[in-house]
């Protein structure tokens, strides 16, 4: 028997290959902590208030902005004339701000925006705010592009969003302010344009529309886009890694169709999962520099979707592979593990469904948010806390699989002693490593169950909390995405065939090794294991 390269390389070979590895796993936090910036960066504006005495108020080629040529009239809200209504007047938002007087504009690179509304309201006694009062948005943006005149700005989409106040008061006294909570107003899957603007108005078509928000105060919009140094530096490590992942993949396959036997479940299943990885790692981002491409935040966890499901499904056959979970007469197939496998579709289904509510709607109105209603936010909210619950359930399940793999081998281990002294050598060195390969596997599954935890709440915290903060790092990112890779490279590399040959010269005066020898050979000539490792711990089992 061949077995695999795990069981057959030398020490000395090996150290070099974990101790490579393990370099570049170290590479790869320090470029997260030394060279990339914070993935993200909030930037909080305050709206000018503009004077609208334009008599068509649904003209989409009127704009109101505060910088440059044609710039518009300035109003305080203290000190409204009583000839002006509640038409009259627009916020506007005009991004990015500048800095040091120096007008700065928005980087491909930067791929997304967010926008995130928060409302200043003033207490007064004749106008208090109604309990879960709904407050109506005009909200309309337009873009322009270096090289356009200072106001040409052209329409990009626009909409009218419902949105609950969720305000309180601990002193009601006047000029006291509200405290309201932030409102998701926007997202943005493609940041392809230099310039936007935002012009915000609060109609008042119906008696009963915006009559019950009290008296704004001031208008601030806090906006929330990835940063381009870090989108660098991300593009760059999926440049590096994806040929790579391929280059390894079709040796990987091309060793496994050399042999006179049909690949096993885990070599197909480490087909699949470096498929996914290939999948994740494709650095379509390049793509975004040259087109406008707004559904690539979708397509992204789609992705990485397809990557977490195939992951944690390959860690499941992988453990109970070794658990002997399945008929040890047959040959495995994905039908032994429709159990454990149906929880992981379960919930990548649930995450799917979830996403496609959220961003497959804002493809056509960047408005849009599951997060706006009562219904929608305790769903929202629903989906996330499962999902961690669910990922925490998982690890702990998965531990129980590794802890009995490890009593399963360690039961096997006592017959090692009745074999001879080159076999049982052999044998030991395999369990060694193959229990230092799960303890990795283990760490790597710790880290990518705390990484997608850190990933769902990061993208929730401002949806739901007033308080916004963006101090996750950039070496945590870097590092577990790096992990992943080398992880994956590392067991393609391992469970690879191997072409060394198991020494058949033994020392076979002793009769009771001779009948060992006799007893283990039709094992190794068996075309459906993987390696030696499982032809022992079945021959164990069977025994």
């Amino acid at each position: 028997m061949t077995g695999t390269i795990i069981e057959n390389l030398s020490g000395r070979k090996l150290a070099v290959l974990v101790t490579f590895l393990l370099l570049c796993q170290l590479t790869c936090f320090l470029i997260g902590g030394l060279v990339a910036p914070m993935p993200a960066n909030a930037q909080m504006m305050i709206a000018t208030v503009c004077k609208d005495t334009t008599t068509v108020k649904n003209d989409t080629t009127k704009w109101f902005y505060n910088r440059g040529k044609g710039a518009c009239q300035n109003i305080g809200l203290e000190n409204l004339h009583h000839d002006l209504s509640e038409t009259d007047f627009v916020f506007a938002f005009q991004m990015p701000l500048p800095r040091e007087n120096m007008i700065l504009d928005y980087s491909r690179w930067q791929q997304n925006l967010i926008g995130v509304l928060q409302i200043d309201i003033k207490y007064h006694s004749l106008m208090e705010i109604q309990p879960r009062s709904v407050i109506t948005i005009d909200a309309r943006m337009a873009y322009r592009n270096k090289g356009d005149p200072e106001e040409q700005w052209r329409l990009y989409t626009r909409s009218v969003e419902k949105r609950n106040l969720d305000c309180d008061i601990e002193i009601k006294s006047e000029h006291h302010l509200y405290n309201c909570s932030a409102m998701p107003l926007f997202e943005l899957g493609s940041l392809f344009h230099d310039y936007y603007l935002l012009n915000i108005r609060l109609p008042v078509e119906t008696p009963d529309m915006n009559s019950h928000i009290g008296h704004i105060h001031d208008m601030s919009l806090i906006v929330i886009n990835q940063n381009g140094g870090f989108t660098k530096v991300w593009v760059s490590l999926k440049s590096v890694f994806f040929p790579s992942i391929v280059a390894i993949l079709v040796w990987f396959w091309r060793r496994i169709h050399m042999l006179q036997r049909k690949p096993v479940l885990l070599e197909k299943m480490l087909l699949s999962l470096g498929l996914a990885l290939c999948l994740l790692n494709m650095p379509l981002e390049y793509l975004t520099l040259y087109f406008d491409l707004p559904f690539m935040l979708l397509l992204g966890d789609i992705r990485q979707g397809i990557f977490y499901s195939m992951l944690f499904s390959f860690w499941l056959v992988f453990a109970g592979e070794h658990m002997l979970i399945q008929d040890t007469s047959t040959q495995s197939s994905l039908k032994q593990y429709w159990r454990h496998l149906s929880a992981v579709a379960t919930g990548c289904a649930s995450l799917f469904i979830f996403d496609m509510c959220e961003r497959g709607m804002q493809l056509r109105n960047p408005f849009y948010s599951i997060w706006v209603t009562d219904i929608g936010t305790n769903l929202a909210l629903t989906f996330i806390i499962l999902a961690g619950i669910s990922t925490g359930i998982y690890f702990l399940f998965l531990c129980y699989m590794i802890w009995q793999v490890f009593i399963n081998i360690s039961h096997k281990r006592q017959s090692l002693p009745t074999m001879c002294s080159v076999r049982r050598l052999h044998y030991e060195g395999i369990i060694y490593r193959f229990k230092f390969l799960m303890l990795a596997t283990l760490l790597c599954a710790a880290l990518t169950i705390i990484g997608f935890t850190l990933g769902q709440v990061a993208e929730g915290q401002w949806k739901w909390d007033e308080n916004i903060e963006l101090e996750y790092t950039s070496a945590f990112f870097t590092g577990v995405y790096g992990m992943w890779n080398i992880y994956i490279f590392a067991l393609l590399v391992l469970y690879a065939p191997s072409h060394k040959q198991w020494p058949a010269v033994e020392d076979t005066s002793d009769t009771q090794n001779l009948s060992e020898e006799i007893e283990f050979t039709p094992l190794q000539e068996r075309s459906s294991e993987i390696s030696s490792l499982t032809s022992f711990l079945k021959k164990a089992t069977i025994d």
